[in-house]
């Protein structure tokens, strides 16, 4: 069965554009014009991925994000938010709102199906070697993908899940931003940092208490500490 992935955007033209590519690629393909039309048919569909538009008429990429990270129905469908604001500060935003990726616009079709296929494997893959992971106060079971805190589960969604789990699968060892957008993000060549920055914040809130084992190495990057 074709994994069906939401194109929301009110242009014509890069739906078109978008929405050719991906069919090409394999993909079933539904659309929305505006963000109630998105939130309308991202409850109804459940689609496999979502690929969301900044600028839209009705309610903005950003509040449709914004609620459906908060619907636990809807939190763990991967969103790739494409904007054709380039200023840093739109991408984080939209990164500390919960979308996995991003694009700027004008972007190459090729490469947002990478990011998508990238995505979709993220969400389906056993991240390797150790299946689960017991702490004092967390458990990470990989092939579940699911994280307790206390006995709570903490809702990841599927990149979240992934930083997480190669950072405790190497605890003890400080891993490099670039390194990290290699491993999790699978880009082979250098983008916007602040992408794991902005990830590892969301991460640590949604931890709570557990916060303390991701680790900041001033000027290089992060790693796992078990106490």
């Amino acid at each position: 069965m074709k994994t069906r992935i939401l194109i929301v955007d009110d242009e014509p033209d890069a739906v078109e554009l978008i929405a050719f590519n991906l069919r090409s690629a394999g993909y079933d393909v539904v659309t929305a014009s505006d963000g109630e039309e998105a939130l309308k048919k991202a409850r109804g569909l459940f689609p496999g991925l979502i690929i969301l538009d900044l600028m839209l008429p009705e309610v903005d990429g950003l509040e449709v994000c914004k609620i459906l990270r908060r619907d636990p129905k809807t939190s763990g469908i991967p969103i790739v938010m494409v904007t054709a604001k380039a200023a840093e500060i739109d991408r984080v935003l939209g990164l500390e709102l919960g979308a996995d990726d991003y694009v700027t616009k004008p972007f190459s079709p090729r490469e947002l199906v990478l990011r998508v296929k990238r995505l979709l494997r993220t969400g389906q893959e056993s991240t390797d070697k150790l299946e689960r992971m017991e702490l004092k106060d967390m458990t990470i079971d990989v092939p579940r993908h699911e994280v307790t805190v206390k006995g709570r589960a903490v809702d990841l969604t599927a990149t979240e899940f992934k930083l997480l789990t190669i950072l405790a699968q190497r605890r003890g060892r400080v891993q490099s931003r670039d390194k990290l957008l290699q491993d999790v993000w699978e880009y082979d060549t250098l983008i916007d940092t602040r992408t794991v920055d902005t990830h590892m914040r969301r991460l640590r809130e949604k931890l709570g208490a557990a916060a303390h084992h991701l680790d900041t190495v001033r000027g290089v990057g992060y790693r796992f500490v078990e106490d």
